[in-house]
């Protein structure tokens, strides 16, 4: 995910609530939605990355979320107990890189925070962006910041905090977006295909890509996401994408409707609330300020 569609502003339009019950409906297994046909051949490196760790996994009841809004005033009571979600499980990470770009395990929840930093001389064109642990050790995962002297928006993506060089030991990968910023795609530390070996290994994967679109409110209406990722084998590990060229990367795929071992995730519809006369949409209480940036990412059969 693109770090600035993690952070919130000061705009409206998009609030923490919700306008109706949310029916309680049977789950299938996470599992199941992210693997695909056959299972390739294995590599030594390919356990990295996965569906995305940080998203929300919405659990589903019976009674109507109490609203969770920055706004002044006070919302409607549900006549039943808000039901709170379990707090996050206990995370061991020991190799803090296969850690990050592995599938994350099935059956858990694992809630992370993205935090900016804007502080010093050029952090205010440049922030740096930290992501964290959501738990009570707050363990520090990634940071990621905007490279300089580039055309589009390209950021670095490091597991050390102090070490945001392109040849650093810590330098796991890189986000890229297109000239207009409405695409982007996630690549881990491989080389580029020019600069391949015989057999290709060590050229770079494409872990995930994001398009991104307004309607036709522009920027005062919700925003529409897609979220494109490589699918997972039995084993649930990532199937591997290398692309040879720029005609058969995982934006290439989607648009030409190939979307063997590939996942196509969306950001989940707000809907109008007449009473507050915004977009709304529950987060559960994860969401601390009203804004057109927070947003949710779901599996179509989900």
């Amino acid at each position: 995910v693109a770090p600035p569609a993690a952070t919130s502003s000061d705009e409206e339009d998009d609030s923490d609530a919700s306008t109706k019950p949310i029916r309680s409906e049977k789950k299938k297994n996470p599992a199941s939605l992210f693997q695909t046909g056959g299972d390739p051949p294995k590599e030594k490196k390919t356990k990295k990355k996965a569906p995305p760790k940080a998203a929300e996994s919405e659990e589903e009841t019976p009674e109507t979320p109490q609203k969770n809004s920055n706004r002044k005033g006070k919302g409607k009571k549900s006549k039943k107990a808000k039901e709170e979600r379990p707090p996050s499980p206990v995370i061991e990470v020991d190799n803090l890189e296969e850690f990050v770009l592995r599938p994350a395990p099935q059956g858990v929840t694992i809630k992370c925070r993205v935090t900016r930093d804007k502080k010093g001389m050029d952090r205010g064109l440049y922030p740096t962006y930290y992501l964290h642990l959501d738990n009570d050790k707050k363990v520090f995962l990634l940071a990621g910041r905007k490279r300089k002297k580039s055309k589009t928006s390209n950021y670095l993506i490091s597991i050390d905090p102090t070490d945001l060089s392109r040849g650093g030991e810590n330098f796991i990968g890189k986000l890229r977006s297109n000239l207009m910023g409405t695409k982007f795609t996630v690549f881990d530390n491989g080389a580029n295909p020019d600069r391949a070996n015989a057999n290709w290994s060590n050229v770079r994967q494409e872990l995930s890509a994001v398009v991104y679109e307004t309607n036709v409110l522009g920027f005062k209406g919700p925003r529409k996401m897609t979220v494109i990722i490589p699918g997972m084998n039995s084993d649930n590990e990532r199937v591997p994408i290398r692309p040879r060229n720029d005609n058969d990367g995982l934006l290439m795929r989607w648009q030409n409707k190939n979307m063997d071992n590939v996942i196509e995730l969306h950001n989940k519809a707000p809907v109008w609330n007449d009473e507050t006369q915004s977009y709304v949409l529950n987060f559960h209480g994860r969401v601390t300020h009203a804004s057109v940036k927070n947003f949710q990412i779901v599996h179509g059969s989900d």
